[in-house]
């Protein structure tokens, strides 16, 4: 990317997309443009590509999604299925017709099997069952990965697909019907050791295996790969480092402070037993991580005591 680049990134609000701008500052690139949802509705195709074709950005960062936990993707399969479709066909084409040089869709690592074997390599999309709870949401995942391969072989666009493993960070969703269990574990500790309650109820049994990156992170690996990679096959972003979900519950009841017990909820759902990356690919590249799950915990809770206090 040239630093003198017009750069539009959608969904500048949200967890990812601030930390893309971010990071995006921080090294130098200010010629940045975004819109709120309240300003540019990224469903409506029509003002989307009008949008586009009127800033003409060199550079689009595609992190906007409507994105929740096991219960939201449950409770709206429908919606996430329609929205996230709709986004991304307005961004992505509208991008083709603007002629944007380049534009990064970001995914999520449950495009995956549930039973993929692990860890999960790139080529492992499409050759078995998706995880039930997520599954909508998953096959617009897919389908905004297989957009970006058909214009690049259509029309030539330099469109790539990176795929974040579960996420953390700033500007993240702490609402307990919609979040992801990271921050659903931070809110649920921290209220009970406000509230003196004796037990914190999990969902599941804890056992399952997930990988967790910080959003800083995931924001590093994103401008680094906007400056480096221009090839077609998608790109695994995480840490190659999983822990069970109770080691993670252990973790953050620590460093929240709560003394009380762990009660897990076993008639709720799992979820896929293990997700873990395969991030050798990415690694090869020239990108590791530097923020390690137990420092990253601790700034997130810090960030969350400070807007929760």
């Amino acid at each position: 990317m040239e630093k003198s680049g017009k750069i539009y990134v959608a969904g500048h609000r949200g967890m990812v997309g601030s930390a893309i701008v971010r990071r995006l500052r921080a090294l130098g690139y200010n010629n940045i443009i975004f819109r709120s949802s309240a300003e540019l509705d990224l469903k409506d195709f029509d003002k989307v590509v009008r949008f586009l074709q009127e800033e003409k950005p060199d550079y689009v960062f595609l992190a906007a999604a409507k994105v929740g936990g096991i219960v939201a993707n449950n409770t709206y399969k429908g919606q996430f299925l329609f929205e996230n479709l709709q986004i991304q066909n307005s961004v992505i084409h509208g991008s083709h017709l603007a002629g944007v040089k380049k534009l990064m869709f970001l995914g999520s690592s449950c495009i995956y099997p549930k039973l993929a074997p692990q860890p999960l390599k790139e080529d492992y999309l499409l050759t078995g069952l998706l995880e039930p709870t997520n599954e909508p949401y998953a096959i617009a995942k897919i389908a905004g990965i297989k957009m970006c391969e058909a214009y690049r072989d259509q029309y030539g666009s330099n469109f790539i697909s990176v795929m974040p493993t579960n996420l953390y960070g700033p500007n993240d969703n702490y609402d307990l019907n919609n979040s992801h269990v990271l921050p659903a574990m931070i809110r649920k500790f921290h209220e009970a050791r406000r509230d003196g309650k004796p037990a914190v109820e999990l969902w599941g049994t804890g056992s399952p295996m997930r990988e967790f990156l910080h959003a800083d992170d995931l924001a590093d690996a994103c401008v680094y790969l906007m400056e480096t990679y221009n090839d077609s096959t998608l790109v695994n972003i995480g840490t190659g480092v999983d822990i069970t979900i109770k080691e993670l519950a252990e973790t953050i009841k620590a460093e929240t402070g709560y003394e009380g017990e762990i009660v897990w909820n076993t008639d709720k759902p799992d979820g896929t037993p293990r997700k873990l990356m395969d991030v050798s690919k990415l690694h090869g590249l020239g990108w590791k991580h530097k923020i390690d799950l137990k420092e990253g915990i601790a700034m997130v809770y810090d960030e969350y005591k400070a807007q929760h206090s």
